[in-house]
């Protein structure tokens, strides 16, 4: 969708293009391996305005466009997918939901911070018995006048164990299913807070993930951010918004792999030609390039449309469900033209093949997407 974009996003993607290919690719297989985020890079992310695309100048930020922030967000997930998490949780998990519900005084006190790197952040929902099930959470906060008082444990919290600050969601009212739960602003480490150590995963692994543990922590009424117990809208107010980022990191993923692929393809040599030259390996570069181009005119189309003011709930669902998708695909037909070069570390396509694979789980599985999307389409078409 080159032919749609104006000066500052050529800019931005330059920008992030340019630490991506500099900074994060040729160290990638080396954050895979050891499991540990470099917290330098993220300062310098901080410093290059990453941290905080959509975040206006006033907070910190770079006062972008979300346009902007899919572009950028593709190429530093070409680069290395668990540091390209944090820009996704800075911008679309914790700084969103803060621009869209907060206060001034908690847009002051919080966006600043994680706009530089200074502090990360985090975005805790899930739990051990409510993941997609997102309104049957069961860690509480008890009403003690000026404050709460949280007890509970959560799951798969990216970032957890890092970080400043925690958006987490809690149950207030325990009757009242979607409508009993809050959104709190959680400054840590404090008094009955934990977090385990990282989960081992599959892909993502530098990119910690936790379980967290309040027992009897206590936050400050002051610290809600919306309203008590309309905590649930804020949560898929902001899952809906952060699909699309979601699916832009899937195809930088993806990218990545087509690239090393394309490359391989021209100059490995089997039966006295290069593999290019066979239509099956030609048949495979097709299918992946139409995917990688059908995704970017999808992200960028639901990204158009957050940025005028219109509903995206349909657009960001079909988005990440199709990139996510073509990713777990193009990158399993990367490693399949590379043979067994592609099922080592050398090539890089199996990292990417691992990394693409929960892009289908996390922000909302495909199963979802596609009960979002069919209930959206079945609304605008009923009779």
């Amino acid at each position: 969708m080159d032919f749609a974009l104006a000066d500052e996003h050529l800019m931005i993607q330059e920008v992030a293009r340019e630490f991506a290919q500099k900074k994060l690719a040729p160290r990638a297989a080396e954050f895979d391996e050891t499991g540990q985020l470099d917290r330098e890079l993220i300062h310098e992310m901080g410093r290059l305005g990453l941290l905080g695309i959509i975040v206006p100048e006033e907070y910190g930020g770079s006062g972008m466009d979300h346009l902007s922030y899919v572009i950028a967000m593709e190429e530093l997930a070409a680069g290395c997918s668990s540091h390209t998490s944090v820009v996704g949780l800075h911008n679309s998990l914790f700084g969103y939901p803060l621009l869209s519900f907060g206060t001034e005084e908690q847009k002051q006190k919080y966006l600043p911070p994680i706009c530089s790197g200074e502090k990360l952040a985090a975005y805790s929902l899930s739990e051990a018995g409510s993941g997609t099930d997102a309104a049957s959470l069961n860690c509480t906060a008890v009403d003690k006048g000026d404050h709460f008082l949280v007890n509970g444990t959560k799951l798969w919290v990216t970032d957890g164990d890092i970080a400043d600050y925690i958006l987490l969601f809690v149950r207030t009212d325990k009757d009242a299913g979607a409508k009993g739960i809050t959104a709190l602003l959680v400054d840590v480490p404090t008094k009955g807070y934990s977090a385990a150590k990282s989960e081992k995963k599959m892909g993502f692994k530098a990119s910690p993930t936790n379980e967290l543990s309040f027992n009897n922590v206590l936050v400050p009424k002051d610290n809600v951010l919306g309203e008590i117990d309309a905590g649930f809208k804020v949560a898929m107010e902001t899952l809906n918004s952060g699909r699309i980022s979601v699916a832009a990191q899937a195809l930088g993923i993806a990218r990545a792999a087509f690239e090393i692929a394309i490359k391989y393809v021209q100059e490995r040599r089997q039966f006295g030609k290069p593999l290019a030259a066979f239509q099956l390996t030609q048949a495979k570069i097709a299918d992946m390039q139409t995917k990688l181009h059908a995704a970017r005119l999808m992200i960028h189309h639901a990204a158009w449309k957050k940025d005028r003011g219109e509903g995206i709930i349909e657009e960001a669902s079909m988005a990440k469900l199709f990139a996510s998708e073509a990713a777990t695909a193009i990158t399993h037909m990367a490693t399949q033209l590379l043979g067994g070069y592609g099922y080592t570390p050398e090539y890089h396509v199996e990292r990417l093949y691992r990394d693409a694979r929960v892009t289908e789980i996390f922000e909302g599985t495909s199963e979802i997407q596609r009960l979002v999307i069919a209930r959206e389409a079945l609304k605008r078409y009923a009779i």
